[in-house]
């Protein structure tokens, strides 16, 4: 930017802060239980990645000074986690180290038993810790140094101090299913009840079968098993008894039935299954959705035929606002009671060794029993409850073959390895974390499920009740992300699919009495991933990002994540300067890339609407575009194009089809799995292997969507859709990352290898007239800068009709609202933001020439300050002046500050800046709009007051630099 010596005077400086303040400063930017000696985010270059042993402790440590983290070996998990920043702990209980699910069974990977209060976690107590039944178990440990997760091709400007891959250490551990797991008897087998057995009865209660004979109470004249002529539904008092029976059919060793509790809130009285026997007893297997006198929450109950086992479900979190399906297995001389939650998998509770006395079971009751089986009501008070019996099934005899079949599958497991990654990186309070599964069984296995990350966080937000429209907020000590994020501009949006923060019922001293404190952290695919691995082939989860937080500081936790993002991602810091030319003429193309080299600009994209076809695969028309391609690489210029996705119907069977009661994100979406889908990719790689084009925008990102279509050999359906397309757009993201071409997705790819995402705004807010979309721009600015740095976020300036508005929305003619035009490129390059330049032309005159190439330049002067993170001032609103302030302490410019008037009068002002995050304290220089410098004093917070005089409808900049 040049400022004229005229210009210049019309912006001074008020040397507020030379001298020493008479009044107390404030405490110094850091949170005030800070425990470090210097502050991380200002010099970060002590805190290295460590790991080390400690083999009296039998633990394996890693820490970078920031944060540590603890495995016990003996349990194969974590077992301390502490922020060092602040010295507290993140955990308050051991969980495992992650789970995955194969071949239908599910295994923790690691972990404890015997933790009985979760609130906190003393050494004595882990000493005593058993590693966790059926588990597996750590076997070996492994260090090493990180390797790029993908390929970055650096071919354009960046952060000068960016690394990669990043700095620090490795960990890999290695777990293997127990000796004590490959020996199975007939009890230990927890599959669906339908494998290995033949199938004798079904009922899902269309009608009521004759074979049923239903009790009911005569407590209330509507008391009944089949309400308002559903069969199933018990409409009855809470404590009262109403259910079916029907005689067990020959042959059967299984019954279950799934039921809905609905609005029942009894104990003794839940709905259950009962087992009568020969001499009258009952066996029963019932929900508890009213818990029971000291557990104010759903729990299983048991009645042995002799007394009541109220509590037989422990801490595991009961969900009656789902249905339960109960089951009871007889083995041998022994009722075995199971139950599986919806979305769950079979959980063995209680063996029950019949007594010769009872004979043999002869009858099945499903519904509202007393509490030992039978028909006695316990009182006729509360409210009329209606559930539902949704199910009933039995099933005959094992066939003891499949039982070989699986006692081979489990020894064959054996020789399956599940390793746990973590990356720790120097410098950052952050960590990477995943899992691979090796097969090396001679067979294929299937991954049905895996959960990267589970952790019992330590609770922030804890209330004691629960009210309507007030949530109970999650721990606030952790950022967590994947690289399997989608569907959303922010990352919270974008992780929904893989984050998950829940509720924690084993938490049974928690102060929220409904038990609802979210604290308890789950990292996995909501859907799938159901893969199938190959004998000798090794599959890898997505990778989890975790960041440590040392304040409730809004501008701080932002600065920390900008700086987790500048470390695992570096390639977001690239910048270049682009012109979104709105055609695709050869006369014009060429043109706009001779105006881009003229002026500085360093990329022009073949825009939406220019007219270019990226999925035009002809020989001749690739050829074509080749030649301009390196007309724009002589000239300095980066040249690609445009293509969409998401939002458009490939039709002819070809378009995901979500399942019942899902909708896709943009209305409509083909499959990439689909024969269309494929074809489309393959054009895509094929346009820049052919073309050689160095830039692209991917509009309609694939957004999570979920297919039930199979489609194969690349999708089997519901289950793994969404993590195949993942993969297959991250495949191709990676292909373009590695060379080197920059690529906008609007949409959370970072960590796949994306450089851009929107900042953040409403494209028909482009319509707007030129004064109201500055004051928009900057608001947009400073609202996504908070978890963005500046360069991965883009905004707009349409230089010609974008969405409507005519001639008071648009900059063309150029020459004729120059003064609009210089200022849009000063609300975004002031802030370190590229915004899309979208026209055909970047100017029109000598004069416009001249501007743009003079703001390119005073940009460039700046760039490494200007690219920085920044501190939020004061947010745009039209009625005075908005700033914001570039901070770096490790750049020669150490701050910048923009300050813009929005309003048709100059203002002057004084205003406090604060430079403690730019490294400066007690003095400093300062230079106002390119002039002379000046020195300046520092508060004891490291601020200083400046006076700020700016033209109205104007811009002024202020630099800061080490005295």
């Amino acid at each position: 930017m040049m400022i004229s010596a005229t210009t210049s005077s019309r912006f001074t400086l008020l040397l507020c802060a030379v001298c020493v303040p008479m009044f107390v400063p404030l405490s110094a930017q850091v949170p005030a239980n800070y425990q470090l000696e210097s502050d991380w985010l200002l010099k970060n270059e002590a805190f290295v990645a460590e790991v080390t042993k400690d083999r009296q402790a039998g633990r394996l440590n890693f820490s970078n000074g920031l944060f540590s983290r603890s495995i016990d070996i003996r349990l194969g998990t974590t077992v301390e986690y502490t922020n060092l920043m602040t010295g507290e702990s993140v955990i308050r209980a051991v969980e495992p180290e992650g789970y995955v699910t194969l071949d239908g069974v599910p295994y923790a990977i690691g972990g404890a038993d015997g933790q009985k209060n979760k609130a906190f976690l003393t050494e004595p107590w882990l000493k005593n810790l058993k590693p966790r039944e059926g588990a597996l178990q750590l076997v070996n440990v492994a260090t090493g140094e990180p390797e790029p997760r993908l390929k970055w091709k650096r071919v354009r400007h960046h952060a000068p101090d960016a690394v990669w891959p990043p700095k620090g250490k490795t960990i890999r551990l290695d777990y293997r299913l127990p000796e004590s797991q490959t020996e199975l008897s007939l009890h230990d087998v927890l599959v669906d009840s339908d494998f290995g057995r033949p199938v004798l009865l079904v009922d899902e209660f269309q009608v009521l079968d004759a074979a049923w004979k239903v009790h009911a109470t005569k407590a209330h004249a509507r008391a009944n098993f089949e309400n308002e002529g559903k069969a199933g539904e018990i409409y009855t008092l809470p404590d009262t008894v109403v259910f079916a029976e029907r005689p067990l059919p020959a042959g059967v060793e299984v019954v279950e039935a799934t039921i809905h509790a609905g609005t029942d809130g009894s104990t003794s009285w839940g709905p259950g299954i009962g087992l009568v026997f020969e001499n009258g007893k009952v066996m029963k297997l019932n929900i508890r959705p009213g818990g029971l006198a000291n557990v104010n929450r759903p729990v299983l109950g048991m009645y042995d035929g002799q007394r009541e086992h109220p509590h037989l479900s422990g801490e595991e979190k009961v969900d009656v606002g789902k249905p339960i399906t109960l089951r009871a297995r007889l083995i041998d001389d022994k009722v075995l009671f199971d139950a599986q939650q919806e979305g769950g998998v079979w959980k063995h509770y209680r063996a029950v060794t019949i007594p010769e006395s009872f004979g043999k079971a002869k009858a099945f009751r499903v519904g509202k029993m007393a509490l030992d089986g039978g028909t006695a009501d316990r009182g006729r008070q509360g409210e009329l409850v209606r559930l539902r019996v949704n199910k009933v099934a039995m099933y005959g005899g094992f066939d003891r073959s499949r039982l070989d079949d699986l006692v081979k599958k489990q020894k064959m497991l054996r020789n399956l390895t599940v390793s746990v990654h973590y990356e720790i990186y120097d410098g950052v309070p952050a960590f990477s974390k995943w899992i691979t599964v090796k097969n090396e069984t001679g067979k294929p296995v299937n991954l049905d499920r895996f959960c990267a990350e589970t952790l019992s966080v330590v609770e922030y937000d804890n209330q004691v009740e629960v009210r309507d429209g007030v949530s109970v907020r999650p721990p606030r000590s952790l950022h967590v992300e994947t690289d399997m994020a989608f569907g959303g501009m922010s990352q919270r949006n974008a992780n929904r699919h893989t984050v998950h923060w829940l509720t924690d019922k084993s938490f049974s001293t928690q102060v929220n009495w409904a038990k609802q404190n979210p604290c308890l952290l789950k990292v996995q695919p909501t859907f799938g991933p159901d893969q199938t691995i190959e004998q000798g082939e090794t599959f890898e989860s997505f990778r989890m990002f975790q960041l440590v937080y040392d304040s409730e500081d809004r501008e701080r936790r932002g600065l920390a994540l900008k700086r987790m993002y500048r470390t695992v991602a570096p390639w977001v810091t690239e910048n270049p300067l682009m012109l979104h030319c709105k055609s695709s003429n050869e006369k014009v193309v060429k043109n706009a890339i001779d105006q881009a080299a003229a002026t500085g600009f360093e990329m022009v994209i073949l825009s939406f609407g220019s007219g270019f076809n990226s999925e035009n695969d002809n020989p001749d028309y690739l050829a074509k575009w080749k030649k301009i391609n390196d007309y724009a690489l002589q000239k300095g210029i980066h040249l690609g194009s445009y293509s969409l996705y998401s939002s458009r119907s490939a039709g002819k069977g070809n378009d995901i089809i979500p399942p019942k009661g899902m909708k896709n994100a943009h209305g409509r979406c083909p499959a990439i799995t689909s024969a269309w889908g494929q074809k489309y990719i393959k054009k895509l790689y094929n346009l820049f292997e052919q073309t050689g084009f160095m830039v692209f925008e991917n509009d309609g990102t694939y957004p999570g969507d979920v297919d039930v279509t199979a489609r194969p050999p690349l999708q089997k359906g519901v289950n793994d859709s969404r993590w195949v397309h993942w993969r297959i757009w991250t495949d191709f993201y990676k292909f373009l990352r590695a060379r080197g071409v920059y690529f906008n997705l609007p949409d959370y790819y970072y960590l796949s290898g994306s450089n851009k995402c929107g900042m953040g705004y409403r494209e028909v807010n482009w319509s707007l007239p030129r004064e109201q979309q500055r004051v928009i721009a900057r608001q947009n600015i400073y609202d996504g800068t908070w978890e963005k740095t500046p360069s991965m976020g883009w905004m707009f300036v349409p230089l010609v009709q974008y969405h409507g508005g005519g001639a008071a929305a648009t900059i063309e003619p150029l020459h004729q609202h120059l003064d609009h035009y210089k200022l849009m490129m000063q609300s975004n390059l002031g802030l370190g933001v590229q915004a899309c330049y979208r026209g055909p032309r970047l100017y029109d005159t000598e004069e416009t020439k001249q501007m743009v190439t003079e703001t390119v330049a005073w940009f460039k002067k700046h760039r490494e300050i200007l690219e920085s993170d920044l501190v939020h001032g004061r947010r745009a609103d039209g009625r005075d002046i908005d700033w914001m302030l570039h901070v770096n302490p490790k750049s020669k410019e150490k701050a910048f500050l923009s300050v813009y008037n929005p309003t048709d009068a100059e203002v002057s002002k004084e205003i406090w800046v604060p430079l403690y995050y730019a490294g400066l304290k007690g003095k400093a220089q300062v230079s106002v709009n390119g002039g002379a410098v000046a020195p300046v004093a520092l508060d004891g917070s490291a601020r200083v007051k400046l006076k700020v005089r700016v033209p109205a409808q104007g811009y002024g900049y202020y630099v800061f630099e080490k005295l």
